[in-house]
């Protein structure tokens, strides 16, 4: 028996799953550290663009609206 997955559904879970990733990522690497959340405008460090993971994906999902 041969414990590999068909090219088909291997292929088609790592693309759908690596687009939003990639953009998301682009988008949080565009953006310039400005010592307050981008979304939620929380006080931070002169590092980070986003207080959490979920204010990061609110500010990503709002942006593909904007367009």
């Amino acid at each position: 028996m041969d414990s590999k997955q068909p090219e088909g559904q291997q292929g088609q879970g790592l693309t759908v799953a690596a687009t939003p990733l990639s953009d998301a990522l682009r988008l949080t690497a565009s953006l310039p550290p400005k010592g307050a959340c981008w979304y939620c405008d929380k006080p931070l460090d002169a590092v980070r663009r986003f207080c959490c993971k979920s204010c990061g994906e609110a500010y990503a999902e709002e942006t593909q609206y904007d367009r």
